[in-house]
């Protein structure tokens, strides 16, 4: 990643109105600054902007797990009877569209990857609770491992 590169991403990141930030992501084509922009983004901050990033045509398959991972995605397979009882609206649509979008994989490239980082154990309760977990949503994603930058 050069310096133009990261300078765009700090700018979308903390200096742009939402408005713009949103027009900014709808018209972005590289797949890799939306994955770098999904992993720097603050997540207290709602799920609009995240939602624009999943409907960009360029979102990669990492770039879904990767926001499904960080939305608390796991949740949803753990214990889906706490996503139904959440109050936060937003959150519960984000998930149910992320995981259905994740579960048909439908994403136009699958060239980054992303590893959700669970330990053998993690993966173990999880398939004992839930024996027929998908392997996208607990082991490494297909493409290209990248260092994402923390800006």
């Amino acid at each position: 990643m050069d310096f133009q590169e990261i300078k765009f991403l700090k700018e979308l990141l903390y200096n742009t109105e939402k408005d713009d930030l949103i027009s900014k992501l709808n018209n972005l084509d590289s797949p890799l600054i939306l994955h770098y922009f999904a992993a720097n983004y603050n997540w207290n901050s709602g799920f609009d902007v995240p939602e624009i990033i999943l409907e960009n045509e360029n979102c990669d398959l990492g770039t879904g797990l990767l926001m499904f991972h960080y939305a608390d995605g796991l949740r949803l397979i753990e214990n889906p009877e706490d996503i139904t009882k959440s109050t936060s609206k937003e959150w519960k649509d984000f998930l149910y569209k992320l995981y259905n979008k994740l579960l048909h994989t439908e994403f136009m490239s699958q060239s980054i990857s992303f590893n959700p980082e669970l330990t053998n154990i993690q993966i173990f309760k999880l398939k004992k609770g839930k024996p027929n977990i998908p392997e996208i949503f607990i082991r490494n994603s297909p493409g290209r491992i990248v260092d994402i930058p923390k800006l």
